[in-house]
């Protein structure tokens, strides 16, 4: 439930809505809801995400079912209320990317009247919370957990599996690196990787490099 209209309309403020989930869980596709809603009423709304989201295109937030909405890239959460002066609505996507700055510049900007709605992963894909996502989900005014469908069980699934190999935090990357999964199905995975990791080392072990007879 989204407060649009105050009861007290002589007290202007605004507020931050959040919206989370897994990979594939349609974050994106709910935070351009939201906006071109706010853009059909005629108010003022900018849109902005990091520079390192390029997977689909570099000024537009793009969700997974190609609906699309114009942004402004930027490299830091500093330079958000500089560009949103005047705005009645900012759309923050991807904000697990963003440093912690992007706490104190939603709250700051919602002091002042301004409606933010921010979309993030809130876990990685170790199953952490995620970057400034928990902090923003605590000072949020709505908070909107939505979920993807296990692609083993069909259940709702609320973590993003990695199948690429690679221990890097970020990786930005689509169905061939991720895959949502339940909590069910996300804890076999993990374990199933960590046995299949312990016969590595173990072979390893078993066969040490020989030495060099010569040394």
């Amino acid at each position: 439930m989204f407060l649009e209209n105050t009861v007290n309309h002589k007290e202007q403020f605004g507020w931050i809505e959040v919206i989370c989930g897994s990979m594939f869980s349609g974050k994106t596709e709910e935070l351009i809801r939201r906006l071109k809603r706010a853009q059909f009423a005629r108010q003022k709304v900018e849109i902005f995400k990091p520079t390192l989201d390029v997977r689909y295109n570099e000024e537009m937030v793009v969700s997974h079912d190609d609906n699309e909405i114009r942004s402004t890239p930027v490299p830091a959460a500093a330079n958000i209320p500089i560009l949103a002066d005047g705005c009645d609505v900012v759309g923050i996507d991807e904000a697990q990317f963003f440093d912690d700055e992007i706490i104190r510049v939603c709250n700051d900007l919602a002091n002042k009247g301004v409606r933010v709605i921010v979309a993030g992963l809130d876990m990685d894909f170790k199953g952490n919370p995620f970057g400034p996502m928990p902090f923003l989900m605590a000072t949020a005014d709505y908070v909107t957990k939505v979920h993807a469908v296990c692609t083993r069980t069909g259940n709702l699934a609320q973590y993003s599996y990695r199948k690429a190999k690679s221990d890097n935090l970020v990786l930005l990357g689509e169905v061939d690196e991720y895959e949502p999964l339940s909590r069910a199905a996300y804890y076999k995975a993990m374990m199933r990787d960590k046995v299949r990791n312990l016969k590595v080392n173990d072979a390893q072990e078993v066969n040490p490099k020989p030495k060099d007879a010569n040394a």
